[in-house]
């Protein structure tokens, strides 16, 4: 049981705060919940994961304040409050951080779940789509594959794999194509890296979903599928849980962008100006590249074939299955330019 005096401190928004600010808060703080407190540091209430991905799918504005989306009665406890006190609440509420309120009602720290559990450790598969060739890259993929160009000095790939590992995944099954030995022969069986690692080879590029039909047995229970170009902060395993819960077929992560059009938007009716907006900023959600699907999903891609996932993801819906998305405010950048491989190293992605 810790307080983290220092992330707490961090992690505090006021009740007018953005939600775009707090979200970029609550990503360089790391520890998925924002305070918000008054001028005196007491409560007005919390934001979780949760809270902004439900915000998000609501429709809400990024610039929209965090009063909108924030839990105005959060769990707290007491500063003198037990161990196994704090550990009954964690677990009877499902809580992975809980505020500590002094006697005055004032937050004089906060404690996280992860300082006083064990990570758990999953059998779930992770299948990352590594065959593709790259060709926007070019002359940087000439002789190495996408998925092993280097952020902060470490393949793509690796990066992917060691967050994963160190949310408690340690299956991996990578679908290779385009110069895939150099895959193979720098992870291996994956036992230098602590993980288990496969591979699936392409004779013909398969797309995002299409080397699914390789797969030696159907998995077990739900697995993550990720494209190999991908660095994101996600973590892995709420995404897994999340999928759970829901009882989905598949999921797709799906992030924000953004774009601004550069000149005033006129919105008339016939010859009339109706309004009329400066610059404005269109905000869509987009395919993040990272899926969780159940097993089942696979007796739709038998025969191997070039599949892209919307293909799987059309025929789940067509047969009534659920799918659903899970927002991402983490960071996420898809390296298919130059500039997104520029872009990541300045960025510095973490591993986990």
């Amino acid at each position: 049981m810790t307080s983290q005096l220092d992330l707490w401190r961090d992690s505090i928004v006021k009740i007018n705060t953005p939600i775009k600010v707090a979200i970029e808060r609550l990503n360089k703080v790391g520890i998925k919940i924002a305070l918000v407190l008054d001028d005196d540091y007491r409560l007005l209430g919390t934001i979780s994961d949760g809270d902004f991905r439900r915000g998000i799918l609501s429709g809400l504005s990024l610039e929209d304040t965090v009063e909108k989306i924030m839990n105005k009665n959060p769990r707290t406890v007491s500063e003198d409050a037990g161990r196994l006190e704090i550990l009954k609440v964690m677990t009877d509420t499902k809580i992975l951080q809980i505020p500590i309120i002094d006697k005055n009602s004032f937050v004089v720290g906060l404690h996280l779940w992860d300082d006083i559990s064990v990570q758990a450790k999953y059998s779930n598969v992770m299948v990352i789509m590594a065959g593709g060739k790259g060709s926007r890259l070019h002359p940087q993929t000439e002789n190495r594959p996408k998925p092993m160009l280097l952020v902060a000095g470490i393949p793509i790939l690796e990066h992917i794999i060691k967050r994963a590992r160190s949310q408690g995944f340690n299956h991996f099954i990578i679908a290779i194509n385009y110069l895939g030995e150099i895959i193979e022969k720098y992870f291996k069986d994956g036992q230098k890296f602590g993980v288990k690692i496969e591979y699936l080879h392409e004779d013909v590029p398969l797309g995002t979903a299409g080397a699914l039909s390789l797969l030696s047995s159907k998995p077990e229970r739900a697995f993550i599928v990720t494209n190999g170009d991908v660095i994101t902060d996600i973590n892995y395993s709420d995404f897994l849980e999340y999928h759970t819960a829901q009882n989905a077929a598949a999921t797709v992560a799906v992030h924000t962008y953004e774009f601004q059009i550069p000149y005033g938007v006129v919105q008339i009716n016939g010859l009339e100006v109706e309004s009329y907006e400066e610059k404005p900023i269109i905000s869509s959600l987009i395919n993040a590249g990272v899926y969780a699907l159940e097993p089942d999903i696979l007796d739709y891609i038998k025969e191997p074939r070039y599949r892209d996932m919307p293909e799987i993801l059309e025929i789940s819906r067509d047969l009534k299955k659920k799918v659903i998305v899970y927002p991402l405010h983490e960071s996420w950048i898809d390296i298919g330019r130059p500039i997104d491989l520029e872009i990541a190293n300045k960025n510095k992605f973490r591993e986990g």
